[in-house]
């Protein structure tokens, strides 16, 4: 924990960080856990892989029934739980409890301006961008042009968002823009925003662990080093796990996907289990050689390919469609805001279910990943500095993301009518739209690259979280302990991937994101409790 600069209101608290854990020695692999957190959730992830690939064929339509059921009956409290989380990150804009900095009154910020966006951007980037960049935009785009179909029922059956645009081609395209804006946009962000506040408040200025458990202590008390604690990061650490599986599975079969494309290699679960078990194997190398080594070398080879391929796109695919594209999609994306945030008298059931309760879900159950990377790099920031930024950066490279490939795609299917992409498996989306563009067998292989390389760095910097949590904030443990959980994360996506596929991964990201959900809420009040108690800067 950090000396804070200039005044604090730190808590008064006789904890000490690791006074719970124990520390064992067990050959070679040393271990320093909290032993109740670690035994819970360990013994918890451990049953539910044994039980899911012990009966395979039986877990696939559970895990289909389950996400199902989840969506339906909870797509009105993911989304109401979305706006919560906006409406709050607004007030701390707009409100004096803004002028709060993180470290003290005095504090200054760790990294200048340059460094600290190019590291929200790099949390912004992902997996989830390479796999949906493509398909999403030109899915909602052709869902809203096909335009609204009523069952005999009376309840409606298509996928358009809000009410379609039948026929209208630029209204498709607009709506299916805003659409995938939403979902990458403010949202998400302020979801991260709100824990990543909060543990960098309670770390840095309180005094706490940097663990899950720290935001509460305004509404608990001392209870958070006991039961009511040790619940709260064992859910963290289970939400960031399937979380994390949920986006190494996905990532395993696009580059399943692109291997095929490229090398006419099998497609399949025996494919994407190897790529699970084989990248996870990189990612434990990575985790042996060490932050400064192996993840800090991986995300920025990572960023640079990532920079280069949407140049790449950009100036060889519909240029003045992408930059033109970029401020109409913000607009239409403004426009239809109040519409796609409404939880209440929707009735474009299968958008708001298929769509917006999985991706709630699933950026609920990666905040404590993200919101833990986010806080420890924004030490010396005003909660007015850091809640715009958090939002409006990473927002802002996704819409231009998903500007570039998304539109790109449909650009070619209207313009050149190109179907490639409309024909291609979800998988090979991307690819499919590569292929319409020159050098194309080149960027598919730096896209699969990509996509391995996301696979590493996730793991690795998914493990660190879930290590620190389930040492009970302790930073300087052993490495076997990251060792195990990304070894972990990779047996859970293997057992995801063979127990239902994609369906079995947006099932536990949805399961696991709506307790945790609760969490957040609830961390939301205590965070404001938090802020209210702190001297501002002037």
């Amino acid at each position: 924990m950090m000396t804070p600069d200039g005044q604090v209101n730190p808590i008064d608290t006789d904890y000490q960080v690791g006074q719970d854990n124990v520390a064992l020695q067990v050959g070679p692999f040393g271990f320093d856990i909290h032993n109740r957190v670690f035994m819970v959730s360990g013994l918890a992830i451990m049953a539910f892989v044994f039980v899911t690939l012990a009966f395979q064929n039986e877990m696939g339509p559970v895990f289909g029934d389950l996400r199902a059921w989840l969506t339906a009956n909870l797509d009105w409290f993911f989304l109401s739980a979305g706006n919560v989380f906006v409406i709050a990150c607004l007030v701390l804009i707009a409100s004096p409890l803004g002028k709060v900095r993180l470290g003290g009154t005095e504090a200054k910020p760790d990294f200048g301006y340059g460094g600290w966006f190019a590291m929200l951007f790099a949390a912004g980037m992902g997996i989830g961008l390479m796999f949906y960049g493509v398909s999403e935009p030109l899915t909602h785009f052709q869902s809203a042009l096909d335009g609204t179909v009523t069952g005999a029922n009376g309840v409606r059956t298509d996928w358009a968002p809000l009410s379609g645009a039948m026929g209208d081609t630029e209204a498709a395209r607009r709506l299916g823009m805003a659409a995938t804006i939403f979902h990458w946009g403010l949202h998400p962000w302020a979801i991260y925003a709100v824990l990543a506040l909060g543990l960098a408040l309670f770390a840095y200025n309180k005094g706490l662990p940097l663990t899950i458990r720290s935001v509460f202590y305004p509404l608990f008390g001392e209870r958070i080093w006991g039961w009511t604690g040790h619940l709260i990061d064992v859910l963290a650490i289970v939400a960031t796990l399937f979380g994390l599986a949920t986006s190494l599975g996905i990532g395993a079969s696009q580059a399943s996907g692109g291997l095929h494309y490229l090398f006419d290699t099998p497609l399949g679960e025996t494919t994407e289990v190897i790529l699970v078990v084989v990248i996870t194997a990189m990612a434990i190398f990575s985790v042996v050689a060490g932050v400064d080594k192996g993840v800090k070398r991986l995300s920025e080879l990572n960023l640079i390919l990532a920079f280069l391929l949407l140049l790449f796109v950009i100036a060889v695919g519909p240029t003045l469609v992408i930059l033109t594209g970029f401020f109409a999609n913000l607009g239409a994306y403004l426009e239809h805001l109040p519409g796609l945030a409404m939880p209440f008298g929707r009735d474009d059931a299968n958008f708001t279910q298929g769509w917006t309760s999985f991706y709630w879900a699933w950026w609920i159950s990666w905040s404590p990943f993200v919101g833990m990377f986010i806080a420890r790099v924004s030490r010396g920031r005003t909660v007015r500095e850091f809640i715009t930024c958090v939002l409006l950066i990473p927002s802002a490279a996704s819409v231009l993301w998903m500007t570039s490939f998304g539109g790109t795609a449909i650009d070619q299917l209207v313009s050149d009518g190109y179907t490639a992409v409309v024909d291609a498996e979800l998988s090979l989306t991307l690819f499919a739209m590569l292929e319409g563009l020159p050098l194309a067998e080149i960027t598919s292989f730096i896209g699969i690259i990509l996509v391995i390389v996301f696979f590493v760095t996730s793991s690795d910097s998914g493990s660190l979280v879930l290590d620190t949590i389930s040492a009970g904030g302790k930073m300087d443990v052993p490495v076997s302990q990251r060792v195990f959980w990304a070894s972990f994360e990779g047996l859970v996506a293997v057992a995801l991937i063979l127990g239902g596929g994609l369906v079995a991964l947006q099932a536990m990201a949805v399961s696991t994101g709506f307790p945790f959900a609760v969490v957040l809420l609830v961390a939301t009040v205590s965070l404001f409790k938090g802020l209210a108690s702190e001297p501002r800067a002037k």
